[in-house]
């Protein structure tokens, strides 16, 4: 008989939140390992069309997660969901989680969602082209490939076409990595009300949030 390599799951009864279909909706953990878990999805009648939703969860299975009394947070994949007695059950995978997030959430106020993409930014009077890091609902923190005096406090604008963002940030923090400019950005204006495809996943406003 062929040997298969299993990791040790801990049964559980814990909670958390999942991001799917632009609703953060709660779950309760049946049992998690450290490569994945399994959930049971609260209050998914949230969601208009729960067929819909497996179709979603087949096109695109990564999504958010958020286990507060776990302290982890970042990106799962879905390998399986079932609909069973009326309910529904997903077997994740974790793919990009980071562990102990509590206290950057209590500093931070939202989660931030790792996230590489281009952007363009005015600085000074001049286009420069900026990757993220990571974004979250409240701003941005970005890397441009060249050192650039700023200074925090400073108003700048901004255009983000991977979430539709265009707009203006306010500067937060500067730093100089290796003759790179790493800006921490917070929104100071938005062309449209709402960030979407990133979940806030915040102690301070739990529940859920559609965006």
């Amino acid at each position: 008989m062929p040997y298969e390599k299993r990791h040790y799951r801990k049964k559980l009864t814990s909670h958390g939140l999942i991001y799917l279909d632009g609703v953060e909706l709660p779950m309760t953990l049946s049992n998690i390992s450290i490569t994945g878990l399994l959930a049971e999805l609260n209050d998914y009648e949230r969601i208009n069309d729960v067929e819909d939703l497996f179709k979603s969860v087949q096109k695109s299975p990564i999504v958010d997660i958020y286990l507060q009394e776990m302290r982890l947070a970042g990106e799962a994949e879905i390998v399986r969901a079932d609909m069973i007695d009326g309910r529904i059950y997903l077997a994740l995978d974790f793919r990009n989680v980071e562990h102990d997030v509590e206290n950057l959430f209590y500093a931070r106020h939202a989660y931030r969602k790792k996230l590489e993409a281009p952007g363009l930014i005015i600085l000074n009077g001049h286009n420069y082209h900026f990757n993220t890091v990571n974004v979250s609902v409240d701003g941005l923190m970005v890397t441009l490939p060249e050192r650039i005096d700023v200074e925090p406090g400073a108003i700048a604008a901004f255009n983000f076409k991977r979430l539709d963002l265009l707009g203006e940030v306010k500067i937060v923090w500067v730093t100089y990595q290796d003759g790179n400019t790493l800006l921490g950005l917070e929104y100071n204006y938005l062309e449209k009300t709402f960030v979407e495809g990133i979940p806030r996943f915040s102690p301070h406003n739990p529940g859920m949030v559609k965006g």
